[in-house]
């Protein structure tokens, strides 16, 4: 299978349709996207368990509750979220709107937002297009779709990949307020594979729980996180362990873009840890040292700080099986613990932490789980960018 990340060359499944516009939400750049399919879809999806879940994750958990959907609508710069009552008429009201326009069922429409929370939504500016939108639909165009759900993001997150006589595509937005909790920010998946709601619902969240779940920008769980993926079955049944193979591969590739392009980011960082008692505790030891700030700013200036690592794996005191004596520690291919390290190697060291990808490789010496994540450095930028997202 080869993915393909290119705009000339990225590839639709047959049954889609598209409309993305700027609707003066924010600026001038695309803020509205609705993806349709041209029959119901099997439909798995995830989200956010925020305690401040905005209105559309509470309606879309509850139309995708019978592996149905045909349609997404999709809000950015604005979440719609802490907004009371009124936010959740509004909601509804969209979902009915864009239900009525394409001449589909409302429990058939999911919707998701993005943005600023607490912010009502600017009806007056959303509606009129709602209702025109049946008219504005036409061929699938996935890189303006990508587009449309960005906020912050400096670039479009889509990939597509062909299995058997089936495509899959994947489009993402997110660079800040990322720490999943079952989903993450904002990701859909399209398909003409014909697969089954309850198997297509299985391996979707083996695939998010192996990648999305597997991300952190900054340690803060969205409340509008939403994963969704369609499959309309116009190409017929596919082999499963193949796609599940190809939907792990665009996610991953997702996964590490966003990363890559988190918020001030200047680096991605790769975490893996081996030889733990099971995928759960690697996981939580990869993620205690992915999501610590000091590991995070050394990675940034280049710090050959290595013992910020073993104090972030030190963090993790429930986990009594962690025994120093039979921990490893690697950056890239060179180990830093339980060796010591001379000035010759710390500035090799250095050398390495200089690279735009760094890898951390852990090893508990105790069974054979393993977890691999995906984040990113913290620099000032990250703070202006987040001292003035309002303002």
């Amino acid at each position: 299978m080869s993915m393909i990340t290119s705009q000339d060359q990225l590839e639709s499944p047959k049954g889609f349709k598209t409309a993305v516009a700027n609707i003066a939400i924010k600026d001038d750049t695309e803020d509205f996207v609705c993806i349709v399919s041209e029959r119901a879809c099997a439909t798995a999806a995830v989200f956010t368990q925020s305690r401040f879940a905005g209105a559309s994750v509470k309606i879309s958990r509850a139309h995708a509750a019978n592996g149905q959907a045909q349609a997404i609508v999709a809000i950015s710069k604005n979440a719609n979220v802490a907004t009371g009552p009124e936010g959740e008429q509004h909601a509804q009201r969209i979902v009915a709107g864009v239900a009525g326009a394409l001449n589909i069922a409302a429990e058939d429409v999911l919707i998701a937002s993005t943005g600023v929370i607490g912010r009502p939504y600017p009806m007056e500016r959303i509606m009129p297009f709602v209702e025109k939108v049946g008219d504005k639909v036409g061929p699938a165009d996935f890189v303006a779709a990508a587009r449309g759900i960005m906020t912050t993001d400096t670039v479009a997150k889509y990939a597509s990949i062909r299995v058997g006589d089936a495509v899959l595509v994947g489009i993402a937005k997110g660079v800040g307020m990322i720490e999943p909790n079952m989903a993450t920010l904002l990701t859909f998946f399209m398909t003409d594979a014909a697969i089954a709601p309850a198997t297509l619902d299985a391996l979707f969240r083996r695939v998010i729980d192996q990648t999305f779940n597997c991300l952190s920008i900054d340690t803060d769980t969205s409340t509008s996180d939403t994963a969704v993926i369609l499959a309309n079955g116009v190409a017929g049944a596919v082999d499963l362990a193949a796609f599940e193979a190809a939907l792990r591969q665009i996610a991953t590739y997702l996964v590490r873009t966003i990363a890559r392009d988190g918020e001030g980011a200047t680096k991605l960082l790769e975490v893996n840890v081996s030889g733990a008692r099971d995928g759960e505790q690697a996981k939580r030891v990869a993620k205690a040292v992915l999501n610590s700030p000091l590991v995070k700013t050394a990675v940034h200036g280049a710090d050959p700080n290595w013992g910020r690592v073993a104090m972030a794996i030190g963090k993790c005191e429930q986990d009594t099986d962690i025994e120093p004596a039979k921990t490893r520690i690697e950056f890239g291919t060179m180990e830093v613990y339980p060796r010591q390290l001379g000035a010759t190697e710390l500035a090799a060291l250095k050398d390495t932490l200089k690279q735009d990808e760094v890898v951390i490789r852990i090893d508990l010496g105790i069974a054979e789980g393993k977890s691999t994540v995906w984040g990113c450095d913290l620099s000032a930028g990250y703070v202006k960018i987040n001292g003035e997202y309002t303002t």
